[in-house]
């Protein structure tokens, strides 16, 4: 259970994420991307959708923080939102799973301790990782025994919209740290080396980079709105 922890400690897992309404939303470019990730020295990647994941463990053999972003019209949970999805992604053969835990409404009413438990008593050996929002989702986390904490969800939802793990010398991200009681992997809008780099040195296990990376229509527009102003 232990060897993706032992795999990625102090390193760099990239996010190869296309959403269907990006140019490059398909598993053959994700897993290319994927492979330009491992060439660079990336230890595991993180991949949403089933397809992605299949195709990505075929291209590189990395092991795979696994999600999948569903929309249901009784929820704004996204990230692998119920059961259906959360076993979906273990039997795709992700290390880990990850979900949002951002402590707002679940579909179909389902609640976040049963489908933790019933997880357990179905893939045993997969992990789990709680994309948290908040220090209450932290704590949620904490008590659910998620085995890894992620900080993916900072500056996502309503009442964290805006926010950035980096604001103010990376004080959420402190608080965290001496919060969390599993090891954290920092995620959520890191997009310079520079900051990879302090989430590692304040102590995070790992670190998730995705968009500076992994998704050109966001970095060219950043350089378009530059050079344009």
């Amino acid at each position: 259970m232990n060897d993706f922890l032992d795999t990625v400690k102090g390193k760099l897992v990239v996010s190869c994420q296309a959403l269907s309404n990006e140019p490059l939303h398909s598993s053959f470019i994700m897993a290319r991307m994927a492979r330009a990730a491992k060439q660079a020295g990336s230890v595991a990647i993180r991949a949403n959708s089933v397809v992605d994941i299949q195709a990505i463990e075929d291209e590189t053999n990395l092991p795979i923080i696994g999600l999948d972003k569903v929309d249901y019209d009784d929820s704004p949970v996204y990230i692998t939102p119920t059961i259906k999805e959360m076993r979906a992604v273990a039997s795709a053969g992700a290390a880990v799973v990850a979900c949002d835990v951002t402590g707002q409404p679940r579909p179909h009413g389902e609640k976040l301790a049963d489908i933790v438990a019933q997880m357990r008593k179905e893939f045993p050996d997969t992990l789990l990782m709680a994309d948290t929002a908040t220090l209450e989702n932290v704590k949620e986390a904490n008590e659910l025994g998620f085995d890894i904490i992620g900080t993916t969800m900072h500056g996502y939802t309503p009442d964290t919209e805006g926010l950035n793990i980096a604001d103010n010398d990376f004080s959420y991200l402190k608080k965290v740290l001496l919060t969390a009681k599993h090891p954290v992997i920092a995620e959520g809008k890191v997009d310079t080396p520079e900051k990879a780099r302090r989430c590692i040195d304040l102590g995070c296990h790992a670190v998730v980079v995705g968009g500076a990376i992994t998704r050109p229509l966001e970095i060219a527009t950043k350089f378009i709105n530059a050079v344009n102003e």
